[in-house]
């Protein structure tokens, strides 16, 4: 009898065998990550593009100043122009206008950068010398911009999603104001209006 009991009690434990997902945990599984996905993705989209969006601007803003500081330093116009000379969205060229045509030449002016172009959920469009076929922004040699007629001007370009519409097209949107004295700076329109986001600076 003691020898039986000792036998017992050094039994060692057996552990259970594994148990899988019943059909029913994996299909609620399943939901449970459906609906995560859904509600996160769209999300993260809107995270992504917004930073995609800065981006842009700031390196609009970049190429503005760039253009502006190589006319100080060579006393030349320069300017930042569309790549295809026609869209902002699908790129532009910063350059020094060499040969004082006022139109950019690859074989004549100085290419200082360059900058690929947007993805197709972004627009931009421009007013003053930034708008109509042939857009530009351009500077004289004291650092002010100007027309092709070197008269000065001001001027602004927006930046905006098109896969939004309304309010939440305003908040993501972003306008590159060039001021008459040659200030730069980026702001986003606060209303409709744009009142704390004017269209030009001064």
């Amino acid at each position: 009898m003691r020898m039986n009991a000792r036998a017992r009690r050094c039994r060692p434990l057996t552990p259970p065998a594994p148990r899988g997902l019943t059909l029913i945990e994996l299909m609620v599984t399943l939901a449970v990550v459906v609906v995560l996905l859904r509600v996160g993705i769209p999300g993260f989209v809107s995270i992504q593009r917004n930073s995609e969006l800065t981006s842009a601007a700031n390196g609009l803003l970049a190429s503005i100043n760039a253009a502006r500081t190589e006319a100080m330093k060579r006393n030349l116009r320069a300017a930042v122009v569309p790549a295809d000379g026609s869209s902002w969205a699908g790129g532009w060229i910063v350059y020094v206008d060499v040969d004082g045509s006022d139109g950019f030449s690859a074989a004549k002016d100085l290419v200082v950068s360059t900058q690929p172009a947007l993805a197709s959920y972004f627009s931009m469009s421009g007013n003053s010398t930034a708008s109509g076929r042939s857009p530009y922004i351009s500077f004289n040699g004291s650092g002010y911009p100007v027309t092709n007629d070197s008269a000065p001007t001001s001027l602004s370009v927006a930046i905006t999603r098109n896969d939004l519409d309304g309010d939440a097209s305003r908040e993501q949107t972003r306008r590159v104001i060039v001021s008459k004295t040659g200030r730069v700076r980026v702001c986003k329109p606060a209303s409709s209006s744009g009142g704390s986001c004017a269209s030009t600076g001064s």
